[in-house]
């Protein structure tokens, strides 16, 4: 059998051809089709291709052309987003690298493919509601040949980046995957707990995962979770919001910057097992889940004026 052969054009590339590339590659991969990558805008090339990407004027799924440059473009998403050819390709055959996970498609779309297409289509991704610019492409980017570089190696260049989008772009879809298994995870805590202050786990997960949950909540002050590097448990004060470090309710001031169980300074005879409370009063570390929930509850109801009424004035 003949190898499958992938078209888009030459010259300068960008994140939206190479990560086309990348997605097309990859499910040519899983079906163990074997094709090759043609950088060219020669129409008889273009019109004999299996698939063109980014070049050609012509946006029909059914042939396997997704261009966005002709008049009206590939179209634009609910949320105004029009699509280039990274989206277009990512549109038809992103499901199916995505195991037919709806939630993990929505996630890459969103946080990878939306910000790319935008940037693409010469619109801010910031401009849109819940987006932000997905810095990674600029370490692909960076291998194009400044214009002091005059051997012609583009093209080479073009095929190295988009092996290494396969590796970038298979792991974001297996960290999104998990993600939102994670995100479950959270919610269920969440809506079980009767004190919805302090939220507790059972299982150890990224901070960016449930800082980002939780401080969407109103009521989180404080989780307790299982140390992902021992058998310890933690307290972490919730930050104010995802965009925000600043945490909601910092431990007492008397109680921070302890090491080694120095909890007799913490001027509160029943707080015991504590290992480490950080200087700024959004972590601390404990032997036991029981001595963590404590621990937690003693510095919800410290009577300390400005970490209450202080905070609700805010």
């Amino acid at each position: 059998m003949s190898k499958k052969r992938l078209v888009t054009h030459n010259g300068s590339f960008h994140a939206d051809d190479l990560f086309a590339a990348a997605t097309l590659s990859l499910y040519l991969d899983k079906k163990g089709v074997d094709y090759e990558i043609v950088r060219t805008r020669d129409a008889e090339v273009i019109v004999n291709a299996d698939y063109v990407f980014d070049v050609g004027g012509i946006y029909d799924s059914a042939t396997n052309r997704f261009d966005h440059h002709q008049k009206g473009g590939g179209g634009k998403r609910e949320n105004g987003i029009p699509y280039a050819a990274f989206g277009l390709v990512w549109k038809h055959f992103g499901m199916e690298l995505c195991e037919n996970n709806q939630e993990v498609w929505n996630m890459i779309d969103r946080e990878i493919v939306s910000p790319i297409d935008s940037v693409d289509n010469g619109i801010n991704a910031e401009n849109f509601e819940n987006l932000k610019s997905y810095n990674v492409v600029r370490a692909f980017l960076i291998f194009e040949p400044t214009w002091k570089e005059t051997e012609n190696k583009t093209d080479q260049i073009f095929i190295d980046q988009v092996k290494k989008i396969i590796e970038v772009l298979s792991r974001e879809i297996k960290v999104a995957k998990d993600n939102l298994e994670g995100i479950k995870i959270l919610e269920e805590a969440y809506l079980k707990s009767e004190d919805k202050r302090i939220i507790t786990l059972d299982q150890a997960l990224p901070r960016y995962l449930y800082q980002k949950f939780l401080s969407n909540k109103k009521e989180p002050f404080y989780l307790i979770t299982p140390s992902s590097h021992s058998t310890n448990y933690k307290v972490e004060a919730v930050s104010k919001n995802p965009t925000n470090m600043e945490s909601r309710l910092p431990f007492p001031i008397s109680w921070r910057g302890f090491i080694n169980n120095e909890s007799n300074k913490t001027h509160s005879s029943d707080l015991q097992g504590i290992y480490f409370v950080h200087n700024n009063g959004f972590l601390a570390n404990l032997d036991t889940k029981e001595n963590a929930i404590k621990f937690a509850e003693k510095s919800l109801n410290y009577k300390k004026p400005f970490l209450f009424s202080n905070f609700f004035k805010m």
